[in-house]
């Protein structure tokens, strides 16, 4: 960060509908600092026939089919940023499709950019998730830059 404040914020968005105040507060940063802002979404697809054993994940070899499948979802998720950005005013050259685990993309990408403050948001976690560590957590670890970690409201029962 500079002696003026962020210069360019990275949001991490998943495109649920909870993540609303997510991007709220990504533009709010944007309009206080002046900053550049630009979008990530990485597509952490998981093969099926792939289990959680022992710390660890392993799976059957991957199909052709898998890899299909895994470019279906980079397809609709480049709608979805492409929807986004032009939304909130982000042009096309800040609107970035990762693929792999969630962290190490984001990571990824905010070296690449130079990014100084990553905008993310943050769920309760159940059992597993605080076994495995949340995204905020393991960005934070591997201080690429700062991190904003939003709370998201669970979800109203009906």
């Amino acid at each position: 960060m500079s002696s003026k404040g962020y210069e360019h914020l990275l949001l991490a968005v998943d495109f649920a509908p909870e993540s609303q105040v997510v991007i709220d507060r990504a533009l709010m940063m944007r309009e206080r600092f002046s900053a550049r802002l630009s979008l990530v979404n990485v597509v952490e697809y998981v093969p099926p026939g792939t289990e959680y054993v022992g710390g660890a994940f392993v799976s059957e070899p991957i199909l052709p089919d898998d890899a299909r499948l895994e470019q279906e979802l980079i397809e609709v998720a480049k709608k979805e940023i492409e929807a986004l950005g032009e939304r909130i005013g982000v042009p096309p050259q800040d609107r970035i499709i990762e693929s792999g685990p969630t962290s190490r993309g984001i990571q990824h990408v905010a070296r690449d950019i130079g990014a100084d403050l990553i905008v993310v948001g943050v769920h309760e976690r159940n059992w597993l998730g605080r076994l495995l560590g949340s995204t905020p957590q393991s960005l934070l670890k591997h201080e690429v830059c700062d991190v904003l970690a939003v709370r998201l409201d669970e979800a109203e029962p009906d």
